[in-house]
């Protein structure tokens, strides 16, 4: 298979796309933060991309996609710092290999951006450089590779069921990974000073709509640029992309009016976020009636466990686990349902393929219980050894100015 020019064209969009999503995600998350922690915030997003970049050159490409080894654990060694990946196609695509591990550079980028939700306003900044290369060496990377480069995972679970699990744009690899990783290392950094004795709203509405906005324009080369080309399969996913990001900002903004007599426009964001994260998994296999389901069902199910987190005092801070957790665990799911053979060649459940639903439910809580387990020991790891947390002086003082020398808004002062 040659270079296909207008395949590249839009990898080449698609990725310039993702990069800017994990930005985005820093003002998402900066915006809904006190004050005095927004520069640190909207820094460990920028951070998250520069560390797991230089990760994937050196060893993590290799690893997610080179050709099964540990008995399909992680892939081999053969594209260590990018040895064997230049301009031919990548194989089985019309993409240049170097172009394709870029994309997928970007994506590892964002899944560990997504994670420091867990720890927000109270990480320590070292603590966090060091979990960054151990997460994503041990728990993003096995998982690509599992889900996306070959390995154990797909042969396992059709053994198990009789189908072969599913993810089109990261539903399992990048928001189940980051969003039960999310809840364990909120278990292990414990709650913000004050958390359920003060309140903590959002110091900038604004910056997080702003966010909000850059995720859903991004988010159509995250999903239609996993179809690796420019055919009907990627005009599908970015349909049902736009459709189920509707579907969740209207069904969120509607059971928050419901429940409190108002609509808010975070309500509205984060069910918008919350649909763009279950229609992931699924977006090259259903059409647009499915996805204003599943855009509903997320926006309904993450509500849900948003208001269960505040309901038990979990300060898992910035809603990874409930959005991103709970939305990819229940896209992934949903994909078993939806599934229709004529858009992504996967018949599921509708269609009279129940392996494909059990194959999806099995395959999603295998990577659910890794991540959450290899991230909890990471972070008792750290925490034990460099620490993962400031001290109480550094946290009432604000990271900004404790990390970074810097404040947001000075005010000419």
């Amino acid at each position: 298979m040659g270079i296909d020019a207008a395949a590249t064209a839009w990898l080449l969009a698609s990725t310039a796309m993702v990069v800017f999503m994990t930005l985005g995600l820093g003002f998402f998350y900066g915006g809904l933060v006190r004050r005095k922690n927004v520069v640190a915030t909207i820094a460990l997003c920028f951070l998250s991309l520069a560390i797991v970049s230089i990760q994937w050159i050196i060893i993590g490409y290799t690893l997610s996609f080179a050709p099964n080894t540990l008995g399909g654990f992680v892939g081999d060694l053969r594209y260590a710092l990018l040895n064997n990946v230049d301009g031919s196609p990548a194989p089985g695509t019309g993409i240049p290999h170097i172009l394709y591990a870029a994309f997928q550079m970007a994506f590892a980028g964002i899944t560990l951006a997504i994670l420091t939700s867990a720890f927000a306003e109270r990480v320590s900044l070292g603590g966090f450089m060091l979990l960054a290369v151990l997460w994503t060496t041990l728990v993003y990377d096995p998982v690509a590779h599992w889900v996306w480069g070959g390995g154990w995972l797909g042969s396992f679970v059709k053994t198990v069921t009789g189908a072969t699990p599913v993810d089109f744009a990261g539903g399992t690899v990048v928001h189940i990974a980051s969003g039960f990783s999310a809840l364990a290392l909120a278990l292990v950094v414990g709650k913000r000073l004050g958390f359920g004795e003060h309140e903590f709203p959002p110091h900038n509405i604004p910056l997080t709509l702003i966010g909000a906005a850059i995720l859903w324009f991004g988010w159509f080369g995250f999903n239609a640029g996993s179809a690796l080309a420019a055919n009907a399969n990627a005009a599908n996913a970015l349909m049902v992309t736009h459709i189920a990001a509707c579907a969740g900002a209207l069904s969120w903004g509607l059971l928050s009016w419901a429940k409190t007599g108002r609509m808010g426009s975070l309500g509205i964001a984060s069910g918008a976020v919350a649909g763009l994260v279950a229609i992931t998994p699924a977006a090259g296999y259903v059409g647009p009636l499915a996805a204003i389901i599943i855009g509903a069902a997320a926006g309904a199910a993450c509500y849900a466990a948003l208001s269960y987190r505040l309901r038990v005092g979990l300060d898992e801070s910035l809603d990874a686990w409930a959005v991103h957790g709970v939305g990819g665990l229940l896209g992934a799911i949903l994909t078993g349902v939806f599934a229709e053979k004529a858009i992504g060649g996967v018949a599921g459940l509708i269609e009279g393929n129940p392996a494909q639903l059990a194959a999806q439910v099995l395959g999603a809580l295998i990577v659910m219980a890794y991540a959450f387990t290899v991230t909890y020991l990471l972070g008792l790891l750290v925490d034990k050894t460099v620490g993962l947390r400031v001290t109480e002086t550094e946290e009432y003082l604000g990271l900004d100015i404790v990390q970074h020398g810097e404040e947001a808004y000075s005010f000419g002062e």
